[in-house]
């Protein structure tokens, strides 16, 4: 319940540059009374009487959050030279420690110490508190057993960060089909069918759900609601950031929760990726509409830089899944993840969906990037890395060149983090360092797949921002053609063959 909420504002009137008059002039309390908050106010942040007072009637209030405004002083030393504000942030100084520890009665001289009856009123105090606390939880766990065995067991399950039994059961295998399906569409199935077995696994997204397909669509999924708190689909608003937020604090509350939005509002949301991978929280962002492929919308809404910087956060798993299948390995490779976060992009127009007899299994997706098509005797004399809708680009073009004779290999390469985490050995059974001749395609920035194809490789890629036009318009203007890949790889065959002479 929101009356279980509260906030303390520490009103110190003070930033880096100087009082907070030179930017800042809002009545704080008159804005959360609008809000419908409680406020309440303590004049001095040393009348632990009055904060006394406020935290009582923070308990006292059921239905709405309590703000807590303290109007304090940081305490400060010697301010710099010709600056007349105070120095927000120095460290007190030997002096000024001393004078505080002479005013408490304490030795002046003496490092790290704890006076003697702190311990003991600690733990007559909290430590009594807490251990009576931590005693009625583990009486009302026991009766919860005793009472509810299934519901206790979950809830075990869910503390330790495991999987339900099942789990996977029931996620699709996407039959062959030429036009396919937008991955955004696979998701949405691949999402329902894992979270009917996944009773913790709940999200939603920033007012674009029929966009992103992260509705749950099942019996009993149901909405998150002011009077009804049962739902497992969770309306954010269009609050990109606080959505990431919300995300990151269910899932330090061990639930799996997800939040959708398109892959250019990602960068609302850097701040909350970025602690979700720092603080090793398994958050879920789904993120859509991720190339210029979405069209008209235009350069604004077409992201290009979003894949590279994603990629560059520590500990984030990027995957950008080629077809339904891969779509469907990406949800398992993300359900087991513990300790890391994930990042699932995905197409807004259709993709093919690859013949699995022909290619090899999307079961590589948990490897990161996997020979998808391979030369039929010895060492490929040219490879071609995809990922996400450019990776039916390299399964065409690889067709052409093995009718013309030419050895050439596909790699379909959803996730750069999967595939660094692999052995030398497998890296190098996927990318052999003695083949040169290579080309990356994938409609986003083309900075990094230095690393994959050399310095020497071609990189087809965006070096610029999109354009508003239709999908077939804009895939055409970018090089993003099968006759462009062929040209890339023939070009890539001619310099090797140099090379080699």
């Amino acid at each position: 319940m929101l009356g279980n909420l509260c906030w303390i504002y520490d009103s110190n009137r003070i930033t880096i540059e100087g009082h907070t008059d030179l930017a800042f002039s809002d009545d704080v309390a008159a804005r959360f009374r609008a809000y419908g908050w409680n406020v309440e106010h303590v004049g001095d942040a040393n009348d632990t009487g009055r904060l006394a007072e406020a935290l009582e009637a923070f308990r006292q209030t059921d239905s709405v959050p309590t703000l807590i405004i303290v109007d304090s002083h940081i305490g400060y030393g010697a301010p710099h030279k010709q600056d007349t504000s105070s120095a927000h942030g120095e460290p007190l100084g030997e002096e000024e420690i001393r004078l505080a520890k002479r005013q408490y009665g304490w030795p002046e001289d003496a490092h790290f110490l704890v006076p003697d009856g702190v311990r003991a009123h600690f733990d007559a105090g909290i430590g009594e508190r807490g251990k009576g606390l931590h005693a009625r939880w583990l009486s009302d766990m026991e009766r919860l057993g005793t009472a509810h065995p299934d519901l206790a067991a979950q809830f075990a399950r869910i503390q330790r960060g495991e999987l339900p039994d099942g789990w996977g059961a029931d996620l699709p295998n996407f039959p062959a089909d030429p036009k396919g399906l937008a991955t955004r569409e696979s998701s949405g199935k691949a999402l329902n069918a894992l979270a009917q077995d996944y009773p913790w696994l709940i999200g939603g997204a920033a007012d674009l759900s029929p966009s992103t397909k992260t509705d749950l669509t099942f019996e009993g999924a149901g909405s998150l609601e002011a009077e009804k708190y049962g739902g497992r689909n969770l309306h954010f608003g269009i609050r990109e950031h606080a959505m990431g937020a919300v995300v990151n604090g269910l899932n330090a509350s061990n639930l799996r929760a997800y939040g959708s939005t398109f892959l250019i509002f990602s960068d609302y949301m850097k701040p909350a990726i970025r602690l979700s991978a720092l603080m090793e929280l398994p958050a879920i962002y789904v993120f859509t509409h991720d190339s210029i492929g979405l069209g008209q919308d235009g350069p604004t809404h077409q992201p290009i830089e979003q894949l590279i910087s994603l990629r560059s956060i520590p500990g984030l798993i990027t995957l950008r899944p080629s077809d339904a299948n891969e779509v469907v390995e990406a949800w398992r490779v993300i359900a087991n993840l513990k300790r890391q976060p994930a990042c699932l992009v995905l197409s807004r127009q259709s993709l093919p969906t690859f013949d699995r007899t022909l290619y090899a299994s999307a079961s590589g997706v948990a490897r990161g990037a996997y020979v998808m098509a391979d030369a039929k005797r010895g060492d490929p004399e040219i490879i071609l890395i995809g990922t996400g809708s450019e990776v039916a680009l390299c399964v065409a073009a690889y067709e052409v060149l093995k009718d013309e004779g030419v050895a050439a290999r596909v790699v379909s390469m959803p996730s750069w983090e999967l595939f660094e985490q692999q052995d030398e050995a497998y890296r190098e059974g996927v990318l052999p360092t003695r083949v040169r001749a290579r080309v990356s395609v994938e409609a986003a920035s083309v900075m990094g797949w230095d690393r994959y194809v050399g310095v020497g490789g071609a990189k087809i890629g965006m070096h610029g921002f999109g354009a508003s036009a239709p999908i077939k318009d804009l895939m055409t203007s970018f090089g993003f053609t099968l006759d462009n890949v062929l040209a890339a790889a023939k070009e890539q065959l001619r310099r090797s063959e140099t090379y080699d002479a």
